[in-house]
């Protein structure tokens, strides 16, 4: 999780100009203080998943998910709050993620992936302000999206 947050300060860390350190996380700002901490963090997690449910493309990811979407929601943000240089709710409730051991007993295609990315991108449109902060997370998510592939 912390991987994310070593990759954004070393783009910040080779940032030569004043203003692009701004836009970038840092050592004291973390993406997870960038997009306001817990309400953010929250509101990502919503969003994602207020999109998923509507979102005709993202049907067949959708029905895989438990419903009610209330307890996913919730992991969902724990893992997100850590994930983003927050507090670790989601390896203080269930350990290390271990997100594609987790995953393994579903049948995770390039199709399933790029419907998640396709919700994860809409919701960091409408939710994420800074925009090299929204691209530095659309490419970590896109990469840890990626990995959870398990089926060709």
């Amino acid at each position: 999780m912390k991987q994310l947050l070593k990759r954004i300060l070393k783009k910040d860390a080779n940032s030569s100009t004043t203003a692009a350190k701004t836009e970038h996380p840092t050592v004291s700002q973390t993406p997870y203080d960038m997009i306001g901490g817990e309400p953010g963090a929250r509101a990502l997690a919503n969003r994602f998943y207020d999109i998923m449910a509507q979102d005709e493309y993202a049907k067949p990811l959708y029905d895989m998910h438990p419903q009610p979407l209330d307890r996913i929601r919730q992991v969902f943000f724990e893992f997100l709050s850590g994930w983003l240089g927050g507090p670790d709710l989601f390896v203080e409730q269930y350990g290390h993620p271990q997100l594609r051991q987790r995953h393994m007993p579903f049948s995770i295609d390039k199709g399933l992936r790029d419907q998640w990315m396709h919700c994860m991108n809409k919701a960091l449109d409408q939710e994420i302000d800074n925009p090299v902060l929204r691209e530095n997370l659309r490419q970590s998510l896109a990469q840890l999206a990626s990995h959870m592939i398990n089926q060709h």
